[in-house]
């Protein structure tokens, strides 16, 4: 079900005990074998594009913001989710480096929280309820809190308009039936439109299953 029941069960997922194999299933084995977009792609650009001023958003276990190459000694880190297991993972895994916590709802608008000079949001985009133009507010709610020469930059995984192996296929159409994956109307070509609409330079990428995006210079006018 689309809505609120939807995305209560992409995050509710993700407790302590999934969040303990979730690197391994996803970065070791799915990436590569499933997915077709070697985890490294996916670390490149935490180590290029993440700033002093830096929002995650949907975290994960922190697996890539671990990697960042942070470009002063003492970045100002927030973290945004709905699932507090995420939040708490992640705050564990960066320390000692302090951060801030936020959980809310990013379908919904962000609290008065930034501006920020980066923001990343890898692997939530295809966990999110409903098509990819209802998705697409997401991105305004973000430019909302972004610099005007800030990045946003991540990543979603394909259902549609992509060529998967059989194996891949069936896992995803078994996450979407699940509600761990809601992507099964998500096109690369709905995404690319969407961030055009919003920011005037867009660069995206297809790697396998994957689509990679970076985009700056948000339009206000359409906010």
């Amino acid at each position: 079900m689309a809505g609120r029941d939807g995305l209560s069960a992409g995050s509710a997922v993700y407790s302590p005990l999934t969040l303990a194999f979730y690197d391994f299933w996803v970065h070791g084995l799915s990436n590569p074998l499933l997915w077709r977009c070697p985890t490294r792609r996916l670390i490149d650009p935490y180590e290029r594009l993440v700033s002093g001023r830096h929002l995650d958003v949907g975290v994960g276990t922190g697996y890539f913001l671990s990697k960042a190459r942070l470009p002063v000694a003492k970045p100002s880190i927030t973290l945004f989710d709905l699932n507090p297991a995420c939040l708490s993972r992640t705050e564990t895994r960066l320390a000692p480096r302090p951060v801030k916590t936020v959980r809310g709802d990013v379908l919904s608008p962000l609290p008065a929280i930034g501006p920020f000079r980066s923001i990343s949001l890898t692997y939530l985009l295809h966990c999110l309820p409903g098509s990819m133009n209802e998705k697409g507010r997401v991105f305004d709610h973000l430019a909302a809190v972004m610099d005007d020469d800030g990045v946003l930059f991540g990543a979603t995984i394909f259902l549609q308009g992509v060529v998967a192996s059989a194996p891949a296929r069936a896992l995803q159409r078994l996450y979407n039936g699940r509600g761990i994956f809601s992507n099964h109307l998500d096109r690369p070509q709905d995404l690319r439109q969407n961030l055009e609409t919003r920011f005037e330079r867009v660069r995206f990428e297809m790697v396998g299953l994957v689509g990679l995006f970076e985009a700056q210079a948000p339009r206000r006018d359409k906010q």
